[in-house]
């Protein structure tokens, strides 16, 4: 056996594979000729038909991965392009890699000139470029949210931007660099401004909403309450003019004692004045003119709470109280007689406004006295009770009740089935705002055997509050 001869420089060694080797010996066998030249040639050319079908089906395949590859490059670089946040790419040693146009846009600087350059440089302050350089440490690669750090913007100014850092892993599982994505906070900023703008005019609506609803329900019980009004009044000012003609019959006594009146004349102009009748009923007058004064006065205090804006601290409330009020004054306002029947448990204490809880009840009570204006004897039953730390109430009347369709939507605002001028639509769905802010629920339904039935959920008021209260 003959030594190889040895590769000539450049030469790179090939190989050959199964089917490559028996080619080759094909070949040998046609260039030596003889009777089986024509059979070799034969499998020859078939063997070499076969391979370059293969390979037209490796172009085709790869023709159709390289597309793929461009259409997922492509896409993969138009979502980039979208992005309205700024994006870098660094490798391990901190250099930026790649960035996006939102980016490029924010630091005034092309893709071609930030790669390459360390990303520290990006950044507008000491401080940033510290914290920067913690963020990108390939000691300790970790994930960071919401790290705000200054970028020098194409202006010079010193931009904001919430930061978001993860790690970039290559082949093996290694570190091969880190994502660094960010949102200029400005934005952010000036969204929560006019979100909080637009809260503080919203509260600000219900307010004046709340109030308007108020004043529309003093409006319908105005009658009622000028009734209450005049029975304390009335009986003040025919107290006072009996005590005007008192005061005549005591004057004259006393001058004509001023006057030296025999004691014979005084004693028959005493009994014909009836000054110790007089004397004798002073006290018993003035009494009943401070107790008419003194309820005048608690009305009218009650009504100024109840149409004033709601600025009073919360507080113990007494519920039972309440409805009794409410009641009363929808009685007296109401154009026919409410009977109203309480049975009440001792302890309705409850924590929050009076004044809203008063507007409530009002409401509650309005309600069905509206829905039992045409029943024969209209009533109204309410139950209290504290069942598991809470303040159960329940108003059932005698009315028509609450029909299917109109159960889903009768605490919307603006919804009523009264007729026009009878009623806003606001004082149930202002009436259920009311009770969630109080952390309690407020239910309607059909009550058995007929009329509508509303139930009042609210928490008891706490045992330290109630204890610092008394």
């Amino acid at each position: 056996m003959s030594a190889r001869e040895p590769d000539p420089p450049g030469h790179r060694r090939v190989r050959l594979s199964g089917r490559a080797l028996a080619t080759k010996r094909k070949m040998a066998s046609l260039a030596a000729g003889g009777p089986a030249a024509e059979a070799v040639w034969s499998e020859l050319v078939r063997s070499m038909d076969e391979a370059y079908a293969s390979l037209a089906g490796y172009e085709a395949a790869l023709e159709n991965k390289n597309a793929e590859l461009a259409d997922a490059r492509d896409f993969t670089d138009s979502v980039i392009a979208s992005m309205s946040d700024v994006l870098v790419i660094v490798d391990r040693e901190g250099n930026v890699v790649d960035v996006n146009p939102a980016l490029e846009h924010l630091v005034g600087r092309r893709r071609s000139a930030l790669k390459g350059t360390p990303l520290l440089d990006l950044f507008a302050d000491e401080d940033s470029r510290r914290r920067a350089r913690c963020l990108v440490s390939m000691g300790r690669p970790g994930i960071v949210q919401d790290c705000e750090l200054a970028l020098a913007a194409r202006d010079g100014t010193a931009v904001p931007v919430a930061m978001n850092c993860t790690p970039r892993y290559g082949r093996g599982g290694r570190v091969a660099g880190m994502v660094v994505t960010g949102r200029p906070v400005g934005e952010l900023r000036r969204a929560y401004r006019e979100l909080g703008a637009a809260h503080e005019e919203l509260k600000r609506a219900q307010a004046q909403l709340l109030h308007a609803e108020k004043l529309a329900s003093i409006g319908r019980l105005v009658a009622g309450i000028a009734h209450e009004l005049n029975n304390p009044i009335s009986f003040v000012l025919g107290n006072v003019h009996v005590l005007a003609k008192y005061v005549d019959r005591i004057r004259a006594y006393i001058e004509a004692v001023n006057a030296g009146t025999p004691s014979a004349g005084l004693a028959a102009l005493r009994e014909t004045l009836r000054v110790d009748s007089a004397l004798g009923d002073l006290e018993s007058l003035l009494a009943g003119t401070i107790e008419g004064a003194e309820r005048t006065r608690a009305i009218v205090a009650g009504l100024k709470r109840f149409a004033a804006p709601d600025r009073e601290p919360e507080g113990e409330v007494d519920l039972a109280e309440v409805l009794r009020r409410a009641a009363h004054w929808v009685e007296r306002g109401a154009g026919m007689k409410l009977r109203v029947t309480f049975d009440l448990a001792p302890d309705l204490r409850v924590w929050g406004s009076a004044n809203q809880l008063q507007q409530v009840a009002v409401n509650l009570v309005q309600n069905a006295a509206d829905a039992t204006a045409t029943s024969a004897v209209p009533a109204l039953q309410v139950t209290g009770r504290v069942e598991r730390g809470c303040a159960r109430i329940e108003l059932r009347d005698n009315g028509q009740g609450i029909a299917p369709e109109h159960l889903r939507r009768i605490f919307e605002p603006f919804f009523t089935t009264k007729p026009v001028g009878k009623g806003t639509g606001l004082g149930l769905s202002i009436s259920y705002a009311i009770v969630e802010r109080h952390g309690g629920r407020l239910e309607a339904s059909s009550a058995p055997g007929g009329g509508a039935l509303f139930t009042l959920s609210l928490p008891t008021a706490p045992a330290p509050r109630r204890a610092s209260g008394a």
